[in-house]
């Protein structure tokens, strides 16, 4: 599929065109990224534009931002840019026109926000809400979580949020600890509103408010995010107490919905709508900037061939920002249930090696763990680094340009390395050299704002969309979530269902049960 031959080395690339970091350094909305040091010509990228046309990456983002069905399996458009269009530009979902109803569910978020942070919508016993913890998994957790831990400094004075998705009661646990349920607001958060792990933490959370307030508190001190209306009235939730979305709204694209609206309660109306605009805006720029200079779609492209013809199985991404702490781990969920399959649209077998395995920490932590591996270790793994120019800490001495340059400094040294000359006279010598030629790739802006948040979180959509497309997947279907599911319900029936399965997972049951307290 992509024959072209694979480049020496990179300080060859360098040494060969003196322009190349310009001629590779892409502007998108207010990122500045600088892709000169992958391991590519432009033999490799003209290989790669042939490949997006014969696979008509082009027509797919158009398709997608016109709101076409492109979740063939499930029957569903993916139109997650409609959720950040302004009102006066219309939106098509399958032909139909939705920007009215996004509107008017983002109105209803900013008066429900409005109304928690003046307290006239107060608790059951008419306090002021002081914390709002979002009860949700997956989708419904990553986004919020990261966005909220993202911008830090844009918090709401008065209100903090706290973010639940584990099943094991730790994790409510831990969220509760310290808070008044007098003055706790739980946001529900859940598409079917019948997922196990967020169900069986709500539940918990409504015996805590009742077992302090009382059963008819309940009702003031819980809102949901859902598109099962039936499910959530079962709960306990009044419809009018509902912030809606639509199935044509993937989990992991939810940031922009009714799903941002613990975000929206931890950052206020003003901020959130600029984290939507940063998002319109890369959508924007996506659909009218041509391939070869599109950074998004060049990102996506150089990707893939880091999987396909460098063999490269994994990516790590190195936020160089404390604040995007969570970044990495919203990343896993995009690309890896995006793009983690194993058979096409068409569901034959795939080609080629799909998603790569996803993972990162922040720097410069990662330097005193596992950096080791990525400059000397017999695995080459490609590096998104991340950083800002400017700080946002009161504290900030001269921390922040030490982080920045340390940034710099080990994209520089995986890709030109330190050669067995540069430390001869060392009688460690061999221990010492780096080979280089480790690819990365530098994404940068002035500062990290809701709107730069967006474009972020915009970019890797469309890195995600474009190689999905190479790959000739479905990138919005997720059915590899489901069968352990399925099967936990099948563990939890107390008859046959267990002894039916498999002798490894009977003993570990039989095990379980003979060990658990029953207490």
């Amino acid at each position: 599929m992509l024959s072209a031959p694979r480049p020496t080395s990179i300080p060859e690339l360098f040494a060969s065109d003196p322009d190349r970091a310009t001629a590779m350094t892409f502007r998108l909305a207010d990122l500045v990224i600088d892709m000169s040091k992958n391991l590519i010509d432009a033999r490799g990228i003209d290989a790669l534009l042939d490949i997006a046309d014969l696979a008509d990456v082009r027509g797919g983002i158009e398709s997608l931002l016109d709101g076409a069905v492109m979740n063939a399996t499930e029957g569903r458009a993916a139109a997650h840019a409609a959720l950040r269009r302004p009102a006066n530009v219309p939106s098509l979902v399958d032909g139909v026109e939705v920007s009215s109803a996004v509107h008017d569910v983002l109105k209803r978020m900013r008066s429900f926000t409005t109304a928690v942070h003046s307290g006239t919508r107060t608790g059951s016993s008419g306090r002021r809400f002081e914390t709002v913890v979002n009860i949700g998994i997956g989708g419904s957790d990553l986004g919020p979580a990261m966005a909220h831990a993202a911008l830090r400094p844009y918090h709401t004075p008065g209100i903090e949020c706290r973010f639940v998705s584990n099943v094991d009661p730790a994790d409510l646990e831990s969220a509760l600890r310290g808070l008044d349920p007098a003055t706790t607001l739980f946001v529900v958060s859940s598409k079917t509103f019948t997922t196990i792990e967020t169900l069986a933490n709500a539940h918990a959370a409504r015996r805590w408010v009742a077992d302090a307030l009382g059963d008819a508190a309940v009702g003031a001190h819980f809102v949901a995010v859902s598109t099962n209306s039936a499910e959530v009235h079962r709960f306990g939730i009044e419809e009018s107490e509902m912030f809606p979305f639509w199935d044509w709204v993937g989990g992991r694209y939810s940031l922009a919905s009714a799903i941002g609206l613990s975000l929206m309660l931890g950052i206020g109306p003003a901020h959130f709508d600029e984290l939507l605009s940063g998002m319109h805006r890369v959508d924007e720029e996506v659909r009218s900037c041509p391939l070869r200079t599109n950074a998004a779609a060049m990102m996506g492209l150089i990707g893939v061939w880091n999987r396909n013809v460098l063999g490269m199985s994994s990516k790590a991404v190195l936020p160089y920002s404390h604040d995007l702490r969570r970044f990495p781990a919203y990343l896993q969920q995009l690309e890896m249930e995006s793009n983690g399959k194993s058979v096409n649209s068409n569901g034959s077998t795939v080609e080629l090696d799909t998603s790569p395995i996803v993972w990162g920490e922040p720097g410069t932590n990662a330097q005193h763990a596992f950096m080791q591996l990525l400059h000397q270790g017999t695995t080459v793994v490609p590096v998104d680094f991340i950083g800002f120019a400017n700080p946002r800490s009161s504290f900030d001495d001269r921390r922040h340009a030490t982080l920045f340059l340390n940034m710099l400094a080990q994209s520089r040294a995986l890709a030109f390395g330190r050669s067995i000359h540069d430390v001869a006279a060392d009688p460690n010598a061999s221990h010492r050299v780096f080979s280089g030629s480790r690819p990365s790739t530098t994404i940068v802006a002035a500062r990290l704002t809701p709107s730069v948040l967006g474009q972020l979180v915009a970019l890797y959509e469309y890195v995600v969309f474009v190689q999905g497309v190479v790959w000739g997947i479905n990138s919005f279907d997720q059915f590899g979530v489901e069968l352990g599911k399925e099967m936990a319900l099948g563990l939890a029936d107390s008859g046959a269902g267990h002894r039916d399965t498999d002798p490894s997972t009977h003993s570990l049951m039989s095990w379980f049960r003979s060990t658990v307290d029953p207490t």
